[in-house]
């Protein structure tokens, strides 16, 4: 298991539970080299499982890789999976530092630049949550396509197994029965709802009572290790002080979308997801230039409203629940998977048909996200 990042190793997890209970195979992991490495040991740990220095991972072989990352995987001996960190590809590569873009952005994850390396094709597959994919990997990267194989999305998968039991994530929050729950997505970068809106935590927190209203923040966590979890949460005090929930990055956060009654975000994965499974959705922030105009995300961001700085939220709350068209909705959330329900069959296929072994006899299926876990305000 390659490990770039936090949110690329809480995804990898999802394909570690397809083989766990096989004696036949041992996983390990290694961190990849990237700019938001803060954090991964620290993930890996906390499983329990071990971690091998990068240094070392490269230069033995495996009979399996598996990433939800680009970088530095040419380096590594074995037959190599990639797939999506988040659901689809929506963002668009920023140019380096310094430069001006020139010409149309590729976008992340179907560029030519990181599937190509001396001109063949890196990976053995490319793993794919929707046929409309293979479409668009056919136009950036043709060369790829032959490898490509859509197998479904698991957080869309799991998400709905666990809308069932909403009732408990609610309880686990710490919602009362009378209680709507709000929460705030945010991605992270310059035009993410954190660096753009930050100031609407606080607005959420003085204008939606209490007694009705339990406001959660969801971070992406590369906001909380680029800037340090004691930044985030000295930054964020005086709001949890007025009553302000806060998902911590090492928490699974598929669990708050189960039991929000809206989700407030921007244009990340998460304030997709949400609307995938019905979830009334407001964009606080949303800058079109970093999102891929045929992805999933901007034909949300075409129908889903957006928070008013004017006007009192309470009332925006409301006439977005009134105003929701449920099919719309259904629209976008088929564009985020075309296999619902098949994902962990679909991938477990895959691994064992790469690593060349027999499936076991069970049938894989998708299972209820962890319960959130949120810190309130701590004295001291």
């Amino acid at each position: 298991m390659i490990v770039h990042t936090v949110t690329s190793g809480q995804r990898l997890m999802d394909v570690v539970e397809l083989v766990e209970s096989d004696l036949r195979i041992q996983v390990m992991f290694t961190m990849a080299p990237d700019v938001f490495n803060n954090g991964v040991e620290e993930f890996v740990e906390s499983i329990g499982a071990l971690l091998l220095p990068w240094r070392q991972a490269v230069t033995m072989s495996f009979d399996l890789a598996i990433a939800a990352a680009h970088g530095s995987v040419h380096e590594v001996h074995a037959p190599l999976i990639v797939m999506e960190h988040g659901t689809g590809f929506n963002k668009r590569v920023s140019p380096p530092p310094g430069k001006q873009n020139m010409g149309e952005r590729s976008t992340y994850g179907l560029d030519a630049q990181r599937l190509i390396r001396d001109g063949s094709v890196v990976a053995s597959s490319i793993v794919l949550s929707h046929q409309a994919e293979l479409g668009r990997l056919g136009r950036a990267c043709p060369q790829a396509v032959p490898v490509a194989e859509v197998v479904g999305d698991p957080s869309f998968d799991r998400l709905s197994a666990s809308r069932p039991g909403r009732d408990r994530y609610r309880r686990a929050l710490g919602a009362g029965p009378r209680q709507k729950v709000v929460a705030v997505s945010s991605t992270w970068g310059p035009h993410s709802l954190f660096a753009k809106r930050s100031g609407l935590l606080s607005r959420l927190v003085d204008e939606l009572p209490a007694s009705e209203y339990l406001v959660v923040a969801l971070l992406h966590p590369n906001v909380w290790f680029g800037h340090g979890p004691w930044q985030i949460l000295t930054w964020l005090a005086d709001c949890q002080r007025r009553g302000l929930r806060v998902l911590m990055p090492e928490q699974d956060w598929r669990g708050v979308l189960v039991a929000a009654d809206w989700v407030i975000g921007d244009h990340g994965s998460a304030t997709l997801y949400g609307a995938a499974i019905g979830v009334p959705v407001m964009l606080a922030s949303f800058e079109a230039a970093e999102v891929a105009p045929e992805s999933p995300l901007a034909e949300l961001a075409a129908v889903a409203p957006r928070i008013n700085r004017d006007r009192p939220l309470r009332s925006q709350l409301d006439r977005a629940v009134a105003a929701l068209e449920p099919d719309q909705y259904r629209r976008v959330g088929e564009r985020v998977t075309s296999a619902p329900g098949q994902f962990h069959r679909n991938m477990r296929r895959l691994l064992y048909r790469l690593m060349g072994l027999r499936q076991p006899a069970t049938i894989p299926v998708a299972t209820p996200v962890p319960m959130p876990f949120v810190i309130a305000h701590q004295e001291g």
